[in-house]
């Protein structure tokens, strides 16, 4: 349902309490007084079946004696009333309601009962479209309105900063953690069991919300990974995300019947997730107490390198150490930067970066450092510190820091290290807007922060390049699938996995099927020697494991003493596993070669996952491995593919040449491709894949397969892949026209179709004028999801004609569309055709509502969308727009 219905919990007008309560050391009691101390200007009613009063105000016995429906309630009852409450609450017509109640289960049933309750909370909600905030949280607050309707801290600073928390306990210690650094909230979210409202409900709220700069977010698990992943890139895109995941060290699956299934851990999906979306992800309290300072304070780094000033040269090379440790980079002073802190600075300065300005610095001395720092345009950030010293204050020299000119150019980030003394200085930091920490730990990891917050959104907005045509024979691995699982096995044999890559473009070694021996000396001789000879068995998972592999044959007598001893190694080691023959193929000589695996498996939360890492026998012992979220293109491929260990040996070392690692990726994003169109394919691992300069090549593949699990194609991605079954051909007026959803790598084409638009038709489009779309633009225009977002473009041949686009509500209940066509090819019914090609695939997706805002001097707009059966409403007073309403029936 996602954020309908929601908009009363952001600015209530009126509040219900039911369970208020007077009595000490009650959560009714905690609730009602924060409510009553946090200065609501709205209605605000108190109800408790024992009626009375509560710090003077009147308690109403029931729901029944309201004046008129409240926009949010907030239930404290016993559970076993709950359910009846939402009812009436419902029927009333109240919209939110912030459970803070438990469950009533209890003992070894409590699971089984609490999740029966939950689902009768839900059942009494429906009919009414009544939102569920918990059960089981501490609450909800809003302290710019001065709503605070939790057992949480009283004292609530207002501030641009969203907090949202699995846990009651974790956000009433970030609640305190900003009173005492003097930050404050626009929101803040408990979550509980989320039975209704979930993270995406919230982060899709949130991304509209002006009051919100940045978001904090505390995870124990998400509920609806492709709508999580949709509202969280949606989100970023706008504002700082800065995410902890608790239990990283939950053990992976036991079942697993691939490497990958067995290497990739909870943990590591969720920070695959996590980085696919744009967030910035923390490991624990601290951390995300740390990144709340710099990214809480709206700082965004010029550039990715980092000056320090420090009056003592000791912290400023600590600062240093712990700045390299951590990834980050130090700023190189330009000449005339360094020719002015000479002129600056005393004699003994440190003539480099950290930039010592020596132990008697005081205020003036600060501020003029920081001035010339500020002008240096590789300086991306300044790291200003202080150590207490009895020749000048730290207060005066935060004043000071504040005040200077510099700090509207640049990043600033205060470090007074110290006690006592070094606290007045932080608090003056704080009061004055910047943010301020007591080590050079915290400090440098503040920065990272925003450094990894920029590379996030430069990695969201990135354009891959176009890969060569993806050759895939589809119906040939659906063929080889459905046969495996007709015969009842779940996993392919190694000549049928090889068969299924090459299908898709993955180079493979050949491989030929031996039934003995005699068969496989006579392949060998044929191939020519060296050869390796595997084992075939529907038995055996990882060959091996139990030495059902010889390498390295040079006759035909070695093939057959072979076969022999892996036959009596599978009997004895396999638990006398079924032989189906011999695998024979050559010995591949690529002696500059490194070893990968590529694999995938299946996450309970995210669906299919990619692997890439470190390959051979001891894959699962080194341990070498980045997870990606599918599907993938060569730009998300090579990310990942950076991100491991192996990484460093395929860029060349010592005379060995670099691999091409586009060719990794561009294996990957094909794999990615195979799992995306079947859906059987449950785990594969490619292991080995060897790289060089000469490109891949699978040595060995294991695919594990199942029967499909939903209906619609792709329906386990957390990300919806290409639609390739949009794809259509059409006819139009004598022409043979194409139509497709637009991809990331269309983005030299619409730059190419916006440049060819005439400033008219640019003005009417974009309602002002565009000279040409901004990188950022383009990328988000032809980045989408593929979910909420649609764009169809059609095409004669390589020609762009137009493009139509459909941007859905999060709960799909209304979409806007919009609709551009060549200037050069208008009139010619393009446009029509487009804009009803858009509303039915709305319909299709079960939209009710299409609408789209249209100047009222575009005539021919109008009249196209009175043709496809849209009605006008007026605009706004004082917008210059129409409003044009299609209901999709």
């Amino acid at each position: 349902m996602s954020t309908r219905n929601l908009e009363p919990l952001l600015s209530p007008r009126s509040i219900v309490v039911i369970g208020a309560s007077a009595q000490p050391r009650t959560v009714g009691a905690a609730v009602t007084h924060n409510l009553l101390a946090g200065g609501f200007k709205g209605d605000l009613r108190l109800v408790n079946i024992k009626g009375g009063e509560v710090e003077g105000r009147p308690v109403l016995r029931s729901l029944s004696e309201l004046p008129a429906p409240a926009d949010l309630a907030v239930i404290m009852t016993p559970a076993p009333t709950v359910p009846a409450l939402i009812h009436e609450l419902g029927r009333q017509g109240t919209r939110v309601a912030v459970v803070i109640s438990a469950g009533p289960g209890t003992g070894p049933d409590a699971t089984e009962i609490n999740a029966h309750w939950r689902r009768q909370l839900l059942e009494a909600a429906h009919p009414f479209l009544l939102r569920i905030v918990g059960p089981n949280c501490i609450g909800y607050a809003a302290p710019k309105i001065g709503l605070n309707a939790s057992f949480g801290p009283g004292k609530l600073r207002s501030g641009r900063l969203a907090a949202v928390a699995q846990s009651g306990a974790v956000l009433a210690g970030l609640v305190d953690w900003g009173i005492a650094q003097g930050i404050g909230f626009s929101h803040l979210f408990s979550m509980g069991d989320m039975a209704d409202v979930d993270f995406g409900d919230v982060l899709d709220i949130l991304a509209s919300d002006y009051e919100t700069r940045a978001v904090l977010m505390y995870v124990e698990g998400i509920s609806h990974a492709r709508k999580f992943m949709s509202a969280a890139r949606g989100v970023a895109r706008l504002k700082p995300v800065i995410v902890l995941k608790a239990g990283r060290h939950a053990p992976a699956a036991q079942a697993a019947a691939s490497h990958t299934g067995s290497m990739a851990g909870s943990a590591a999906v969720y920070e695959a997730a996590f980085a696919r979306a744009g967030l910035v992800s923390v490991t624990g309290l601290g951390e995300l107490f740390d990144a709340a300072e710099t990214l809480g304070h709206g700082l965004l780094p010029r550039t990715e390198r980092l000056a320090i000033m420090t009056n003592g040269g000791g912290a400023g090379i600590i600062a240093t150490d712990l700045l390299m440790d951590e990834g980050g980079q130090l700023a190189t002073l330009q000449a005339e930067t360094v020719e002015r802190l000479n002129q600056a600075l005393p004699r003994i300065w440190s003539h480099g970066n950290p930039v010592d300005i020596v132990g008697d610095a005081d205020g003036a001395r600060y501020a003029k450092v920081l001035d010339i720092l500020a002008d240096d345009r590789d300086v991306g950030a300044v790291l200003a510190m202080n150590v207490p010293t009895a020749l000048s204050s730290s207060e005066e020299v935060a004043r000071a820091v504040v005040g200077a000119a510099g700090r509207k150019l640049v990043p600033v980030i205060g470090c007074w290290v110290g006690g006592p003394q070094a606290e007045a200085g932080r608090r003056a930091l704080h009061d004055g807007g910047l943010p301020a920490f007591d080590t050079p730990l915290r400090a440098v990891r503040g920065f990272m922060h925003i450094v990894d917050y920029r590379r996030g959104q430069r990695a969201l907005q990135r354009t891959p390049p176009s890969i060569s045509e993806l050759r895939s024979d589809t119906a040939a691995v659906r063929a080889i699938v459905q046969a495996a699982l007709a015969d009842g096995r779940s996993v392919l044999t190694e000549p049928e996995s090889k068969r299924v890559l090459a299908a898709y473009g993955v180079p493979v070694v050949s491989t030929e099927v031996a039934r003995d021996a005699a068969e496989a000396m006579a392949i060998a001789s044929r191939m020519g020697f060296p050869v390796a000879v595997k084992v075939l068995s529907r038995d055996i998972a990882h060959k091996s494991d139990i030495g059902g592999v010889a390498l390295d044959l040079v006759s035909e007598q070695a093939v057959a003493d072979a076969v022999r001893e892996i036959s009596g190694k599978a009997l004895v080691m396999a638990n006398r596993a079924r032989i189906d023959g011999f695998v024979v193929q050559p010995m591949i000589r690529r002696p500059n070669a490194t070893e990968l695996i590529v694999g995938a498996a299946e996450d309970q939360v995210f669906g299919p996952i990619l692997m890439v890492g470190h390959g051979g026998v001891a894959a699962e012992v080194i341990d070498d491995k980045a997870l990606a979220l599918p599907p993938l293109d060569p730009v998300l491929a090579e990310s990942a593919l950076s991100r491991t260990r192996v990484d460093r040996l395929l860029r060349g070392y010592r005379g060995r040449p670099a691999a091409a690692r586009d060719a990794v990726a561009e294996a990957m994003v094909r794999l990615s491709q195979l799992i995306a169109d079947i859906d059987e394919i449950a785990e594969f691992d490619v292991n080995p894949l060897l790289a060089d300069a000469d490109g891949v090549i699978a040595l060995d593949a294991r695919i594990v397969v199942r029967k499909p699990v939903g209906q619609e194609r792709a329906a386990r991605f957390a990300i919806r892949p290409y639609p390739v079954e949009l794809e259509t051909d059409i006819e139009h007026r004598g022409q043979r026209l194409h139509i497709r959803p637009i991809r990331p790598e269309d983005e030299n084409m619409l730059n190419d179709f916006t440049r060819r638009m005439t400033p008219e038709d640019i003005r009417l489009r974009f309602f002002g004028p565009l000279r040409e779309l901004s990188h950022e633009m383009a990328a988000r225009l032809t980045q989408i999801d593929y979910d909420r977002e649609m764009a169809f473009m059609l095409l004669d041949g390589a020609e762009l004609l137009g493009v139509g686009r459909l941007a859905a509500d999060p709960d799909f209940e209304q979409a806007e569309f919009s609709l551009i066509v060549a200037s050069s090819r208008q009139g010619r019914g393009y446009g029509e055709l487009l804009l009803r090609h858009v509303v039915d695939y709305a319909r299709t997706r079960g939209i009710k509502r299409v609408i789209g805002h249209v100047l009222r001097e575009n005539h021919r707009m109008l009249d196209l969308t009175e043709r496809v059966g849209f009605k006008r409403q007026p605009g706004r007073a004082g917008h210059p727009d129409i409003n044009v309403l299609k209901v999709v029936d």
